[in-house]
This record gives C-alpha cells, sequence and structure tokens, in this order.
C-alpha cells in the first residue's frame, strides 16, 4: 500500500486527533508565537529562543539537546531503528526595526521576526507535541526528528544542525516557509529548485592613475571598471544554460575622489543568485576567466573574492509528492497550489544537498487582504496559519514514515 492509500485509509481519524489537539493547543502555541515575536533574537544569539523551545520540549517529556554554540535544538520523539524524517525550523530574527502597531511588537530596537521564523518555530514545534502524543500512544510508524536551526539570516546555521549529527540516520528532511502570496489555508510546493543560491562577490581593479587630460598615457581605470560592470553580466548569461537563472547584479561601486584625476583603484560588489546547483558550482571560475579577459582589454589588473553563500534549495520530487498528499489531506486538494520560484536563497539548501527533502510555501495572508512582502518592519501573519501549518507539518510527517521503509541507512553528511 501506498503511502498515499496509507495517509487516505487513516484520514479521518488524522484529521479529528488534529482537530482535538488543535482545539486544546492553538491559543498556546499562538502565545509562544507572539512571545518569540517580542523577543527576537538574531543569528547565534538566540539563547532566550532557545531556552523556550526546550522548556516546551522537556514539559512533553521530550529530551531535546541544544547544539554546542549554545543556540538551536534537535529533539527525536518515536522509537529508535525504524524510518526518521526530521522536521526543519528557522530561530532566528532580522536586523530590522519592527513598525507594527501591535501587542507583541518588538521588544528588542533594530531586530524583529520580519521573514516569519518565529511562526516556522511554533509550526515545528505544534506538530513535534501532536506527533510525541502520537508516540505515546503507540501511533507513530517510526522516528521524528525536530530540527530547530539557528542563524539561517548570516546564514549558515544549518551547517551546525549537519556538525551536530542532525540528520544522520534521517531519511527526508522537510521545511515550510511563510508566504504572504498565498491565502491562509494554502501550501505552495514545487518540484525542483525552488530557492535559489546565493554568493557574494568583490572586485578590485587597479591601474596606475593619472590625469584625466592624458587617459592615452594610462589606463583609464573608472572606464574599465564601468565595463567590468557592465560586461561580466551579459558575458555570464551567455556562457551558461539560461534556465539555470544565473544572474549577477552589482549593489555598490567605487573609484575615485576628484573629477579630473583618473583613479588607481576601483572596488565593485555584487551578487551572484543561481537556481542550478551545476552552474553554481562553475560560477567561480567562469566569472574569474571572464573578468580577466575585460580587464585585460583596458590594461588594468583586477582580483576577484568570490564568497560562497548557500547552495539552491532543490526538492525531491517524491517528497514534495509527500508534502502534496498530506496537503490535499489535511487542507483539501484545492488548497495546495504551485509554489512559483525564488531567487532568494535559504541555507535549507544544505540539508538537500545530503538528504532527499522539501521546502514548502505556508500561506500566511489573509483571505481577501492586499499582497505584501517579507523582510520588511510591518511584516505579520494572519495567526490562524499556525495551526494550518501544524497540521500540514504532522500530516507530512506521518505520510513520509508510512513510505521510507523500515530500516534506515547512515548518511553521509557534506560539510
Amino acid at each position: 500500500m501506498s503511502s498515499l492509500d496509507d495517509l487516505t485509509a487513516a484520514a479521518p481519524d488524522l484529521r479529528a486527533q488534529l482537530d482535538v489537539f488543535l482545539g486544546h493547543h492553538t491559543d498556546e502555541l499562538i502565545g509562544f508565537r507572539r512571545d518569540l515575536h517580542r523577543n527576537p533574537e538574531l543569528g547565534w544569539t538566540e539563547h532566550r529562543t532557545t531556552a523556550k523551545i526546550v522548556e516546551a520540549l522537556e514539559a512533553a517529556g521530550l529530551s531535546p539537546r541544544v547544539l554546542p554554540k549554545g543556540t538551536g535544538v534537535i529533539c527525536d520523539i518515536g522509537p529508535e531503528g525504524g524510518p526518521t524524517v526530521a522536521l526543519r525550523a528557522d530561530i532566528d530574527a532580522l536586523p530590522l526595526p519592527d513598525e507594527k502597531d501591535v501587542e507583541y511588537a518588538s521588544a528588542v530596537p533594530g531586530v524583529s521576526h520580519a521573514c516569519g521564523h518565529d511562526v516556522h518555530t511554533t509550526v515545528v514545534l505544534g506538530a513535534g507535541l501532536f506527533l510525541a502524543a502520537q508516540a505515546a500512544e503507540g501511533l507513530l510508524p517510526g522516528r521524528v526528528r525536530l530540527l530547530f536551526q539557528p542563524a539561517e539570516e548570516n546564514p549558515g546555521g544549518a551547517l551546525d544542525i549537519l556538525a551536530a549529527g542532525g540528520l544522520v540516520g534521517v531519511d527526508r528532511v522537510f521545511a515550510l516557509h511563510c508566504e504572504p502570496k498565498f491565502e491562509v489555508g494554502q501550501l505552495g510546493v514545487r518540484t525542483g529548485p525552488i530557492t535559489a543560491a546565493c554568493d557574494k562577490v568583490y572586485v578590485k581593479v587597479t591601474g596606475p592613475g593619472g590625469h584625466t587630460a592624458r587617459p592615452h598615457l594610462t589606463a583609464d581605470l573608472v572606464y574599465a571598471l564601468a565595463k567590468i560592470v557592465t560586461e561580466l553580466p551579459a558575458a555570464l548569461s551567455r556562457r551558461v544554460d539560461p534556465r539555470s537563472s544565473l544572474s549577477l547584479v552589482w549593489g555598490r561601486m567605487n573609484a575615485g575622489s576628484v573629477a579630473n584625476a583618473i583613479p588607481d583603484q576601483g572596488l565593485a560588489e555584487g551578487t551572484v543568485r543561481c537556481l542550478d546547483d551545476e552552474a553554481w558550482h562553475r560560477a567561480p571560475e567562469l566569472m574569474k576567466a571572464l573578468l580577466q579577459s575585460v580587464a585585460g582589454a583596458y590594461e588594468v589588473e583586477a582580483s576577484l573574492e568570490y564568497v560562497r553563500g548557500v547552495p539552491p534549495t532543490v526538492n525531491d520530487h517524491a517528497s514534495v509528492q509527500m508534502f502534496r498528499d498530506a496537503g490535499e489531506t489535511v487542507l483539501g486538494a484545492g488548497n495546495v497550489v504551485a509554489a512559483p520560484q525564488s531567487l532568494g536563497g535559504d541555507d535549507f539548501g544544505y540539508m538537500l544537498e545530503n538528504i532527499p527533502g522539501a521546502y514548502g510555501r505556508l500561506g500566511v495572508r489573509t483571505p481577501g487582504t492586499s499582497e505584501y512582502d517579507l523582510h520588511r518592519g510591518d511584516f505579520d501573519v494572519d495567526e490562524s496559519s499556525i495551526p494550518v501549518g501544524v497540521r500540514i507539518l504532522a500530516a507530512t510527517a506521518l505520510t513520509a514514515l508510512c513510505e521510507v521503509p523500515s530500516g534506515t541507512a547512515e548518511t553521509e553528511i557534506q560539510l
């Protein structure tokens, strides 16, 4: 019997059990989210958030462990020896002031949960508490591992989870991210790349300098830098498959200090974003070669500092189908929708480089209201999305456990 058959057969009981659980715990979960929202913490400083997660898990009789750096939590639910799936939440906030006029607005100047990580944390906690109750009654067909990850916005906290063995023995991993484009009650899914790799590049150009009256006697560094800034993105777009969505966009340029002097150095800084893993791995060497070609034409020296960010988040087909099956079971078929690709990054991609899994979009917009966006000081969610997220993740974990064959293989973690 397939996972969908198993879940369909058990669907009425599962929906009823979730109704009962959420009837008792929704207010508590909303209060937990508001507490996190009022007390946001930046990456690798989430000590209070970590303590609150540990407190809630221990109160349910679970045995969470804190990551070695002191922030972030791993917690197992259910018996050893069978299939294992993981649910991941990121717990950090953003360095943005909270601009909302609500009683749970951030009490920390310049810091806010403007990306919904407080919701992600609450949803994974709620799903974990429900699944812990299922395990206590012998109804959990395997093990669920909760991963409360620090420092997604920095990024890099996913690597802390990997280093701590968070994916060892795990067969699949799932995550939800708030999506204000979708209404509450909707789940967005997509097979393949859903978020992009995001790297930073720093180009330094040097030359002998000189007078603007005699550009022919020196290297016209500003002109050369302008050519690099315009020609490099264009050249890149012709050297890779356009379906990879590899893009180079500059955010800062600086050269010179007066109008009549050709400077001896200039700088350009930007980001590289890419949806294709192969193109992402090729990008540094390709960009370096193109940079030297353009710089050489104008007789300036150019150096490239290429700083890796995060890999693309690439959803596994089978895992997306599990998300879809679970979503249709608890939300209805019409509420599972196609999620667009985003050139934003998420370090969940590191986890999906190691094991299969899927990253879904949780609708958080009140039906009938206008669309808004993440990473804004006025960002907020319709809190009725919290029990929806709990339903989705609990059902997804159960679906995946029914699908994964008994007896998990060791996971080779790539750091």
